[in-house]
């Protein structure tokens, strides 16, 4: 996952003064009673078998955890708007991991994954491939993230594929600095603000897809519409 230039700079922003992207004055809904143990575990069961690292290390718990440091997640708006939002995180959690299997960005280790930079400089024999949730990749996403979460990712990026708190830290990072602004475009604005130039506009139609079954389902789930410009 790659962060433009823009983009970046939104997201140490944010990181700053978290971003309200959702209409302002709502209250959202409770996230730990919109995710259950039954919806957590239904996407989990529908991962591969024994070799999925995955299945033993996301727990719902772990996920609870994390976004109570996230306390604008699924809020700022309606509880209608909080529940697509749930919806639509996991909709990209479950797209990126495989149902919860991966852990760890598949071939990641072979891939360049340090660019350049003064302000979150790579440590020496570091990789920073995707790892987590939503697969945080590239020093200058573990820098500002684990600034912002209060750990030392750029000093230890492995500690996001083997602290599953940490880790879904991570992916609602991403979420917060990246999608949770562009929701009330529609769930296609999010799919957008993370892979847009690679699969948006007829790019990849089958990755675009997918993440839209996922939501559509998910809002099912949550007994809500899915709302409008779902797709990219």
């Amino acid at each position: 996952m790659i962060l433009t230039a823009l983009a970046l700079g939104l997201a140490l922003l944010c990181a700053a003064s978290p971003c309200l992207g959702l209409g302002s004055g709502g209250t959202g809904v409770s996230v730990s009673s919109v995710v259950t143990e039954a919806f957590f575990n239904g996407i989990k069961s529908q991962a591969g078998g024994n070799g999925c690292e995955g299945k033993n290390f996301y727990t719902r718990s772990a996920f609870v955890s994390a976004a109570d440091s996230f306390p604008d997640f699924a809020h700022g708006g309606t509880e209608a708007e909080g529940r697509r939002e749930i919806a639509a995180f996991f909709a990209h959690v479950t797209y990126e991991t495989g149902y919860f299997c991966y852990i760890n960005q598949i071939n990641g280790n072979s891939q360049v994954s340090c660019a350049l930079s003064s302000q979150w400089p790579c440590a020496l024999g570091k990789k920073y491939y995707g790892r987590g949730p939503l697969q945080i990749s590239w020093n200058f996403n573990y820098g500002p993230a684990g600034q912002s979460i209060g750990f030392d990712l750029l000093g230890n990026p492995d500690k996001v594929a083997q602290d599953p708190v940490i880790s879904f830290k991570t992916a609602l990072w991403l979420w917060m600095n990246n999608a949770h602004k562009v929701m009330p475009q529609g769930f296609g604005a999010t799919i957008r603000a993370f892979d847009g130039g690679l699969v948006c506009d007829g790019k990849y139609p089958a990755a675009v897809n997918m993440r839209v079954g996922y939501y559509k389902e998910y809002c099912k789930q949550f007994a809500v519409d899915p709302g409008n410009n779902i797709t990219c």
